[in-house]
């Protein structure tokens, strides 16, 4: 195990834990009653806390979808296709749900996704030409820097209503556990080995945490 995994073990151990209308027809109305059964619904929600959180959400799978759509366009084909894809079928299954928790709780997406598609294809992209190890260390910093914000949102949800917002949070706490499976796929899979590891992670992570700031708002 290099130094900096071994660093990163604590870290990883505390993320781990112990406007759109509605669509017609049936679909809509699955996921309204969803909802309704677990005591959320479109009067009592806290559109302060929650449509920031489903917004931002939303728009951090979508570009997790296009990274991961850069890289297949650079790797597709090599031995480490298989493994892009795998992790990349499981962030389509996560902007799936967001796309129906938005019309469901009528959550409008952020006007940055246009940048964000161009943005996220390119990061994707550009690491993935560095070989296997810089698509890797940009899996590590991106799902990194998700988990935490997962954290930070689950926090937030079980200091206001855990019991109203319960699948709520069961959506969340899921894709962060199969974020940090990204994560630890990524350093397997000599991530810590590419050039400027380091640098490369902190301008990575730099840049997420600017998307998140400005998704949340805007």
């Amino acid at each position: 195990m290099s130094c900096a995994r071994a660093a990163a073990g604590p870290l990883l151990w505390r993320l781990r834990p112990g406007a759109r209308p509605p669509l017609a027809g049936k679909a809509s109305a699955r996921i309204d009653v969803r909802f309704r059964s677990s005591g959320v619904t479109l009067d009592n929600i806290n559109r302060t806390t929650v449509d920031p959180i489903i917004r931002v959400d939303h728009a951090g799978e979508y570009a997790a979808n296009r990274i991961y759509a850069g890289q297949m366009a650079v790797l597709g084909r090599t031995s480490v296709g298989p493994i892009i894809q795998k992790m990349w079928d499981q962030e389509k299954n996560h902007l799936k749900k967001f796309n129906e928790l938005m019309v469901a709780l009528r959550v409008r997406p952020t006007i940055l996704m246009p940048i964000w598609n161009v943005m996220g294809f390119a990061l994707g992209a550009g690491t993935a030409l560095l070989g296997k190890k810089g698509a890797m260390a940009c899996t590590v910093a991106v799902e990194e820097s998700i988990a935490h914000h997962y954290n930070n949102q689950i926090r937030t949800l079980m200091e206001e209503d855990p019991e109203k917002y319960e699948e709520l949070l069961q959506v969340i706490k899921k894709f962060r556990d199969e974020e940090l499976e990204h994560h630890d796929i990524g350093l397997d899979h000599d991530a810590e080995l590419a050039p400027a590891y380091v640098l490369l992670k902190r301008v990575i992570q730099t840049g997420c945490s600017v998307a998140i700031y400005l998704s949340e708002r805007f």
